[in-house]
C-alpha cells in the first residue's frame, strides 16, 4: 500500500512539473504574442502620408489633433561643437521618425542664444519657410522646448503647425504608453505642456453664461477651459499616487526579506530591454524604436551561488528629457533612484556615447540617485568601432563589453552584477534543527555560505546573513 501511495505521488509529482513547464513556455509564447501585436499596433500608428494640412488659417492649429506626416526640422546651435549640434538634430529626426512622421529637411543656426520672438532668427524664418513650400511640409519641429509667445510667432510667419521636442516626446510617450499607469503619468505630463500654452480665438474669449460650473457671467471660455484641465491634473494625481501605493509595496516587502534590487537604466534604444530579456526571459518588448518600453518590468533572479535578486527595466532617458515627464513618472523612476546597483547601459555603437553617458546621469542625479553605486554596460560590442569602445573602457571605470544581440560579454557582466550586489554582514555558526527547514531555505537565498553540514540534531551552517534573519536564527536558540 505504501509503495502505491509513493506511486501516486510521484505521478502527482511529475504531472505538477510538467504542467508547470506547460505554463512556462505558454507564457513566453503569449508575451511574443502580445509584443507582436504591440508591434503591429505602432506600425498602424504611422501616418498616411499625401494628406494636405497646410492650415489656411493658423489659428486653427490650437484645435486640430497632432498629426505628423512630412516635417522640417530646425536646431539652433548655442554651445559645444558643430558635431553636437548635428547629432543632437540626427536624435530630433529619430524621435520624429518614432512618432511616425517623414523628415523632409534640417536646418542649423549658429547664435549666441535662441531669438527670443521667434526662436531662429528672422533671415532664418524666410528659409524655413522656403524649405516648407518647396518640400510640402506640414509641421516644424524645433530642437528645444518654446515659449508659447515663441510657437505662436512662428506659427504665424511658416503658415504651418510648429512643435517643439517636448510636444513630439510626449506624441511618442502617448503612442507607446500600456498600462493605466503609463497611460495616466502621460496624460498629465501633457496637461502641464498644454497648460500655459492656451490660447483663444473667436468664442475662445467670449464671456460665458452663469450658472452650474461656471465661477460667473465674467468668465472666458478659455478660463474655463484652464480651470477643467486643472481639475483633470488634480485628477490623475490622486489616481497616480493611489497605483503607486502597489509598487511601494512590492518594494517595501523586498526591502524587508532585504533582496536586493538591480536597475537597469540608460539612454532610449540602448539595448536595456534586450539585456533584460537576454539575463531573465522576461520577454518585454524589443523594438529598435526610441522609447519603445515605457511601463517598467520587474523580474527575480538567482545568482550563481544562490541569492536572490530583482531586476527592473525602465523608461529610457534622453538629452533635455521634459521636465514635465520626470515628474509625471517620479513613480516609475523611483524604481531607480531607490535600487542598491544600476546597471548603466550605453549605445556603443553611437556617435557620441559620451554625452548618453552625461544626460542619463544628469537624469539620474535629478532623480536622487547620484550616490548608487553603478556599473557602466556597453552594448553592441559586435558593431561598436573597436578604438571607440576601447576609449570608453578606458575612461569609464567598472566598465564591461557585451552585445545583447550575440551573447558576447555576458557571462562577465552577470559575474560584475553579483559581485556589486551589497552582501550581507552578519556572520553566523549555528545547528538548525530540521523541522526548520524554512530557516535553511531563507539562508541559501539571502545569505552566503561558508559551510553546510548535516548533524544528527540539524543541519550546522557557517555563513553571513543580514540583521533581520540572523536575529530570527539567534530568537531560536
Amino acid at each position: 500500500m505504501s509503495n502505491d501511495k509513493l506511486d501516486i505521488d510521484a505521478l502527482l509529482a511529475d504531472s505538477a512539473r510538467v504542467a508547470a513547464e506547460f505554463d512556462a513556455e505558454e507564457n513566453k509564447v503569449e508575451d511574443w504574442e502580445s509584443n507582436q501585436a504591440d508591434l503591429q499596433d505602432r506600425q498602424a500608428l504611422r501616418r498616411v502620408a499625401g494628406l494636405s494640412t497646410e492650415l489656411q488659417d493658423v489659428s486653427d492649429a490650437e484645435y486640430r489633433q497632432l498629426r505628423l506626416e512630412k516635417v522640417v526640422l530646425v536646431g539652433v546651435w548655442v554651445e559645444g561643437t558643430s558635431q553636437d549640434a548635428e547629432n543632437s538634430l540626427k536624435e530630433l529626426s529619430a524621435l520624429a521618425e518614432t512618432a511616425g512622421s517623414e523628415v523632409m529637411a534640417g536646418l542649423i543656426q549658429r547664435r549666441d542664444k535662441p531669438d527670443p520672438a521667434t526662436f531662429i532668427g528672422s533671415g532664418k524664418v524666410l528659409e524655413l519657410r522656403e524649405a516648407v513650400v518647396n518640400s510640402g511640409a506640414d509641421t516644424v519641429v524645433c530642437d528645444g522646448e518654446l515659449s508659447p509667445a515663441q510657437l505662436r510667432n512662428l506659427e504665424g510667419k511658416v503658415k504651418v503647425k510648429v512643435i517643439d521636442r517636448t510636444a513630439l516626446i510626449l506624441d511618442i510617450f502617448a503612442q507607446h504608453a500600456k498600462s493605466r499607469e503609463g497611460k495616466a503619468q502621460v496624460e498629465l505630463a501633457q496637461m502641464t505642456y498644454l497648460l500655459p500654452r492656451l490660447r483663444g480665438w473667436g468664442d475662445s474669449l467670449s464671456r460665458q453664461a452663469g450658472g452650474i460650473g461656471g465661477r460667473g457671467p465674467g468668465e472666458t471660455k478659455i478660463e474655463t477651459d484652464r480651470r477643467r484641465i486643472n481639475d483633470k491634473m488634480a485628477k490623475l494625481r490622486r489616481e497616480i499616487k493611489e497605483m503607486k501605493t502597489s509598487r511601494d509595496t512590492k518594494r517595501q516587502e523586498r526591502r524587508r526579506n532585504n533582496i536586493p534590487s538591480v536597475a537597469i537604466a540608460g539612454y532610449t534604444n540602448a539595448g536595456k530591454s534586450s539585456l533584460m530579456n537576454q539575463l531573465t526571459d522576461a520577454g518585454v518588448l524589443v523594438e529598435n524604436a526610441l522609447f519603445a518600453t515605457l511601463d517598467p518590468t520587474v523580474r527575480k533572479t538567482t545568482s550563481s551561488d544562490g541569492r536572490i535578486y530583482t531586476l527592473s527595466d525602465t523608461v529610457g532617458f534622453v538629452r533635455h528629457l521634459p521636465h514635465q515627464l520626470i515628474e509625471a513618472f517620479k513613480s516609475t523612476l523611483e524604481e531607480v533612484s531607490e535600487s542598491d546597483l544600476i546597471v548603466h547601459v550605453v549605445d556603443g555603437a553611437h556617435p557620441d556615447p559620451q554625452e548618453q553617458i552625461r544626460a542619463v546621469r544628469a537624469v539620474i542625479n535629478e532623480i536622487g540617485g547620484g550616490e548608487i553605486a553603478e556599473i557602466i554596460a556597453i552594448n553592441k560590442a559586435d558593431v561598436a568601432p573597436p578604438e571607440k569602445l576601447m576609449q570608453l573602457l578606458r575612461e569609464e571605470p567598472n566598465s564591461f563589453a557585451f552585445s545583447a544581440r550575440t551573447g558576447f560579454g555576458i557571462e562577465t557582466l552577470v559575474a560584475a552584477i553579483e559581485a556589486a550586489l551589497p552582501r550581507p554582514r552578519v556572520e553566523i555558526k549555528t545547528v538548525i534543527p530540521f523541522s526548520r527547514g524554512d530557516l535553511v531555505s531563507a539562508i541559501h537565498e539571502r545569505g552566503e555560505i561558508f559551510t553546510e553540514t548535516y548533524l544528527p540534531e540539524g543541519t550546522s551552517i557557517h555563513a553571513l546573513v543580514d540583521g533581520s534573519l540572523a536575529k530570527i536564527i539567534e530568537n531560536l536558540k
